[in-house]
């Protein structure tokens, strides 16, 4: 499995003043979106999400966003290894992703840009 790259995840309360702060920042402008509830922008290497707690509390969990060729790749990889699958395959408004834990706990979000099927 080959890591792309990743995404620092970041819980804010107030999401436009963050925007405004990261593409500042960045230098690139926000790309928008929401997901069950979470108002989310990707701003360079910086994914951005504010919503209710119930929400931002399980996603606080999450250490970071892996960018890989192929998530089901990553998913036999990941179980091969003694990761855990908690979450999908599922699609994304942008591809794939699925949630796995790490033999000693961490949680990582994978993430594809392919087209779910069917979609």
């Amino acid at each position: 499995m080959e890591i792309l790259g990743t995404t620092l995840r970041v819980c804010v309360d107030d999401l436009e003043t963050s925007v405004a702060f990261y593409e500042r920042l960045t230098g690139s402008p926000a790309l928008r979106f929401e997901r069950g509830g979470v108002s989310v922008a990707a701003v360079g290497c910086f994914l951005l999400m504010s919503g209710p707690a119930s929400e931002i509390d399980v996603l606080r969990k999450v250490t970071a966003t892996i960018a890989v060729k192929d998530v089901e790749e990553a998913r036999t990889v990941l179980t091969g290894i003694g990761a855990k699958v908690i979450v999908g395959p599922v699609a994304t408004p942008v591809g794939r992703n699925l949630i796995a834990v790490h033999p000693d706990g961490s949680v990582f979000e994978y993430v594809d840009r392919k087209a779910a099927e069917g979609r």
